[in-house]
């Protein structure tokens, strides 16, 4: 690997920050310790910080040159609500709150690549260094940019990295178009009307009605998409009744729909409202039927994405830059790449080998309660960050 020899000599330093945000994990829009320290060290690197977009974001600039040129590298900053069940010593020191998704480490990798370009201007230039809160359901992104990130940091493209365990330290996957899901979620109330359990006959039964309706959707998926376009619709909540001898007046479903296009969305919604109220209908029943758009599909662009796989391959071989498998898990950088160009890669975490003693009996995968981020990465990640925003910029 051409790892970038002052961000290997800095990494330790770089790694024990990423600790100390481990042990201090903050939820979305809470994340002002995380600010604070992010804030912290790039005004002591120099480097002219904007804060409060977003509501806990930061900002750092970094120029070079004369060149109006300028080009956007993001990190998110916010822990996952759940209990961590490492006990090594930066293990989560607030309960019901962890570091499960890699975010401190997303953070780490950004303000490495910082205390090098803040050194080392080799480029004509802006470098925006985006610290984002409010990823893991809070769409951050999107109030980032709500509170005008592109238009006080015009940027001609912008770009994304997330850790992924399983995929080999040393390796990074990117790849053009829909590489993360759009998440959705729905909540349907079926109103019937109750009766004794024993005289199912002088109420309208919400359960059954229930039962046709999570059958019923998946025909969407099976018979009105097409066969080659990705969908997911998870009935993931049934709430219905309080006795056993009472037939309830009511059942509520809830779940979430993921997809890659927009399209197959529009689809999916219009079929489940559909179906929904017809088969209430059918049983003499009401429906209340709610469905709220969360995160747009994550696409990358495809010269952007080129250009990121030419700088992978000059730092770890082009025999270690894969493609990227989509997955239906969402992403608010989402936002960003319907507002700009750019492109959003995984870079390998490893398979967990890396833990310290004292983590938890369950397997290195985000959110998961014995996670945890590979400090390896730190100079990998920091050295992608470097030559993209230098190659960038050095471009015609």
């Amino acid at each position: 690997m051409k790892l970038i020899d002052s961000i290997v000599g800095q990494a330790a330093g770089i790694a024990a920050i990423r600790r100390d945000i481990h042990a201090h994990p903050e939820l979305c829009f809470e994340e002002v310790r995380t600010a604070d320290l992010v804030a912290a060290k790039l005004t002591e690197w120099g480097i002219p910080i904007h804060r409060g977009m977003g509501t806990t974001g930061v900002v750092g600039i970094v120029q070079n040159g004369s060149s109006s040129r300028a080009v956007g590298l993001r990190a998110d900053i916010d822990a996952l609500p759940m209990q961590e069940f490492n006990t090594f010593a930066h293990a989560s020191q607030h309960r019901g709150k962890m570091h499960a998704c890699g975010h401190d480490g997303h953070t780490a990798m950004l303000l490495a690549a910082a205390q090098h370009l803040a050194k080392n201007r080799h480029f004509d230039g802006t470098v925006y260094l985006i610290f984002q809160p409010a990823e893991e359901g809070g769409g951050g992104a999107r109030e980032m940019i709500k509170d005008g990130l592109f238009e006080q940091f015009p940027v001609e493209a912008v770009f994304g990295m997330h850790n992924w365990p399983g995929l080999p330290v040393g390796s990074f996957a990117v790849s053009e178009g829909p590489v993360m899901a759009s998440s959705n979620e729905f909540k349907i109330t079926i109103r019937g009307k109750g009766s004794h359990a024993a005289l199912p006959h002088m109420g309208t039964d919400p359960v059954p009605i229930a039962c046709q309706m999570v059958q019923a959707f998946q025909t969407i998926i099976s018979r009105n998409k097409k066969p080659v376009d990705a969908g997911v619709i998870s009935v993931t909540m049934v709430h219905a009744g309080e006795a056993t001898n009472v037939v309830p007046d009511s059942c509520e479903l809830q779940g979430t729909v993921r997809t890659f296009t927009l399209e197959v969305l529009d689809l999916i919604e219009e079929r489940m409202r559909v179906i929904a109220q017809n088969i209430c209908a059918a049983f003499d029943a009401q429906c209340e039927f709610e469905f709220e758009r969360n995160y747009p599909p994550t696409v990358n662009h495809p010269a952007e994405t080129a250009f990121a796989r030419e700088v992978m391959a000059g730092i770890v071989g082009a025999e270690n830059v894969r493609a990227q498998e989509p997955t239906m898990g969402a992403e608010d950088f989402a936002y960003m790449l319907q507002a700009r160009p750019g492109a959003y890669c995984f870079i390998g975490n490893g398979d967990g080998a890396h833990r310290d003693i004292g983590h938890g009996g369950g397997p290195c995968t985000i959110h998961n309660p014995s996670y945890d981020f590979n400090d390896e990465l730190i100079p990998l990640g920091a050295s992608y960050w470097v030559r993209l925003a230098e190659q960038w910029l050095a471009r015609p």
